[in-house]
Parts: structure tokens; C-alpha cells; sequence
């Protein structure tokens, strides 16, 4: 029995991201929802007697490392600019 390709799905309307399987998808999701969940942590240390400002540069990078994370899977391409090539 040979498998077939997992149907694409139609990408939001972005320039540079492609059409994705389901699979992606639902690893993107997933990373989403733990991202979410270790950004809760950190809204609960807001406030609270730990150094703000690491915990701000904490957050900036777990939302970066997320971000690359997902651009990984997704795998966007550059565009070209409206002025053309410079």
C-alpha cells in the first residue's frame, strides 16, 4: 500500500509563506501552545522579587526562539521588495 502526499493547505494571504500539510500544522500548534504556557509562567513573575529586567530579556528570547522555531517548520521565503531588486 503506498501513501499518498498529505494534501497542502491554502497559507494565509503573506507573501513568502507557502501553502502546509496538516502535520506542520499541527506541530506549529503545538509549539504555540507551549510557548503559551511558559509565557503564563512568566506573566506570574512579573512583579515578584526576581530581576525584571532578565525576565524581560527572558521573554524576548523565548518569543524569538519560538518564532524560529516555527519559521523552521514553515519555512518562509524571501519576496521580492515592490521596488525590484536594489
Amino acid at each position: 500500500m503506498t501513501r499518498s502526499a498529505a494534501p497542502l493547505l491554502t497559507p494565509l494571504p503573506v507573501a513568502g509563506y507557502q501553502p502546509q500539510s496538516q502535520i506542520n500544522i499541527n506541530v506549529v500548534n503545538c509549539n504555540k501552545g507551549v510557548e503559551e504556557h511558559v509565557l503564563r509562567i512568566l506573566d506570574r513573575m512579573q512583579g515578584k522579587n526576581v530581576d525584571q529586567r532578565w525576565l524581560a530579556i527572558a521573554r524576548t528570547n523565548i518569543e524569538q526562539g519560538f518564532m524560529a522555531l516555527n519559521r523552521a517548520v514553515f519555512k518562509p521565503q524571501r519576496v521580492k521588495p515592490p521596488e525590484g531588486d536594489a
